[in-house]
């Protein structure tokens, strides 16, 4: 069992509004694969904005969302064979961000180039290299999701924007204590338990896991409308934070048939995806997949899960958005921890450290 840290969560509005940086040298989700056809996609991200769109060779390109000549959105534009044109004087510019032409005028200025960014497709996930002045080429490489791409589940996602500090979504997806109270009607179950479950914390420089067990539960109600469960069953959620996303993996299966440490183990499965991407310092890109098993009429179930998936963050998102109204009403007054925070408080600390190392 892990104890309370005495750390507090930092949650004071000076503190969040005071930050100059975010932690670089790191890939942030941009979006996903089936988000890019045949228009150009604007997103500021990390308070920089970018115009995402994919080549006439299947590539991804991202370039600064802002063309040369008179500073329009180039996602304002529209998609060509050679690159995105804007949609102001005509100017077109590949996937590198050179200019290829200035319609009228055969000579194209020297000067006429837009910043392009590192940009990666990986298991139908885009993500984007922010880098420090001395690190702006990628160290590494984008992290790999094969939950996607290797045929075991079926998944959908979507995208959500939060007016709130991308750190207050971490906190939520890091204690599904909340689950109890906050979806009572679909993925929660009985509160008492969530909040007594066995937990477990693990962490390092880069990461924090979280495992918590609940054991001879009563399924909720997105689990029993997708899954035929016997009875009670024993439930899971494993929690992987790293700075730019998180991984959950939350099941059940029928009681006292399965091990809860076992990685095979079978049962009712619940994967998600959740890419956290600050698009400023009080506004955030929340990218979500959910990934299942169902075991019988699989393009039903899943339809349902998604659905019963979607109203959860609904939900968050209500809860996030009022929480941060209120930080901002009431001011910087200190918040007290209790034992649910422990994964919380070491992925703000691991934040920090990340943001000041890449100063």
């Amino acid at each position: 069992m892990s104890t309370p840290q005495t750390q507090s969560l930092a949650y004071e509005v000076g503190a969040l509004t005071e930050l100059p940086k975010f932690p670089l040298n790191q890939w942030y989700v941009a979006g996903f694969s089936w988000e890019l056809k045949d228009k150009p996609v604007g997103r500021t991200l990390l308070s920089h904005p970018v115009v995402l769109f994919r080549t006439a060779d299947g590539q991804v390109a991202a370039l600064e969302d802002r063309c040369c000549h008179r500073a329009l959105p180039l996602s304002h534009g529209s998609l060509e064979e050679q690159g995105v044109r804007c949609g102001y004087h005509g100017l077109l510019f590949d996937g590198k961000g050179q200019c290829l032409e200035v319609p009228g005028q055969a000579k194209i200025p020297a000067k006429a180039k837009v910043p392009a960014y590192h940009v990666k497709e990986r298991d139908q996930i885009i993500w984007i290299w922010f880098g420090s002045t001395d690190q702006q080429e990628p160290a590494i490489e984008p992290p790999a999701y094969d939950i996607h791409t290797k045929g075991e589940y079926l998944f959908e996602g979507d995208v959500y924007h939060y007016d709130a500090p991308y750190q207050l979504i971490h906190d939520n997806l890091l204690d599904l204590s909340h689950l109890g109270y906050v979806h009572l009607h679909t993925i929660g179950g009985n509160a008492k338990i969530h909040m007594n479950a066995q937990m477990r914390v693990e962490s390092d420089e880069a990461t924090v896991k979280v495992t918590r067990h609940l054991p001879d539960s009563v399924p909720p109600p997105t689990y029993t409308a997708a899954y035929p469960f016997h009875g009670k069953v024993d439930r899971w959620q494993e929690i992987e934070f790293q700075v730019t996303h998180l991984r959950i993996w939350t099941g059940a299966a029928d009681a006292n048939t399965v091990s809860l440490d076992d990685p095979q183990r079978g049962g009712f499965h619940m994967r998600g995806f959740h890419g956290v991407t600050p698009e400023t310092q009080t506004t955030s890109h929340y990218f979500w997949t959910i990934a299942s098993n169902p075991k019988s009429n699989s393009k039903e179930v899943m339809a349902k899960v998604v659905e019963q998936t979607a109203m959860t963050f609904d939900e968050d998102k209500v809860v996030i958005e009022a929480q941060y109204r209120n930080m901002l009403e009431f001011g910087p007054k200190p918040m007290v921890d209790i034992h649910v925070d422990v994964g919380a408080n070491r992925a703000r600390r691991i934040i920090e450290q990340l943001r000041q190392a890449s100063r």
